[in-house]
């Protein structure tokens, strides 16, 4: 991987960031618009932090943001009764959320997105983590699972969302449950 993770000023590199996760998640641009004031409005939280996957060049190829989670915000308010239908209710406190975690599908399956995860919650001061993402099985939620996100609710209804979501949660910090590749 050639890429350098570090620091994301996400406010002043929103543009950048959001035209990876459109790329990754093919979103179009009455999405993006959306999903720019959401991301200012995210990163004046307390807590509130992103790292970047940059290129040698300076471009963003990727990025994670996240925040310690409050049960009044709108994420929160959504995914509570999912959670507390599954008795996983009081996952909602004490943990960190990642809020967007995207990668360009150019720089995809080269250890970016693990990177991005694996080092924005080495930080947390919580001892849980917890994320949502497309409920189907995909190289995203494998990759959870290689981290030990385990599913706290299934098929979660996002208002405008046209498919649902998996809540997961993993204790920190994440644990790495990749087999060994044998030598050679």
């Amino acid at each position: 991987m050639d890429l350098e993770i570090g620091p994301l000023d996400l406010s002043a590199h929103v543009d950048e960031a959001l035209a990876v996760q459109a790329a990754a998640f093919g979103l179009g641009a009455d999405e993006v618009a959306v999903r720019r004031q959401i991301v200012l409005r995210h990163m004046t939280h307390p807590g509130a932090r992103a790292l970047g996957a940059t290129l040698p060049t300076g471009e963003l190829a990727g990025f994670v943001y996240g925040m310690p989670n409050d049960r009044t915000h709108w994420w929160s308010t959504v995914v509570e009764p999912y959670l507390r239908a599954q008795d996983n209710d009081a996952w909602l406190d004490d943990s960190f959320v990642i809020t967007e975690l995207h990668v360009h599908p150019d720089h995809q399956h080269q250890g970016a997105g693990r990177t991005l995860i694996t080092t924005i919650t080495e930080t947390a001061t919580e001892p849980r983590s917890i994320l949502s993402a497309i409920d189907i099985e995909s190289p995203a939620r494998a990759l959870y699972r290689s981290l030990g996100y385990q599913d706290l609710a299934r098929r979660v209804l996002f208002p405008s969302a046209p498919r649902p979501y998996a809540v997961m949660g993993a204790p920190l910090p994440l644990k790495d449950f990749r087999r060994a590749r044998p030598p050679g």
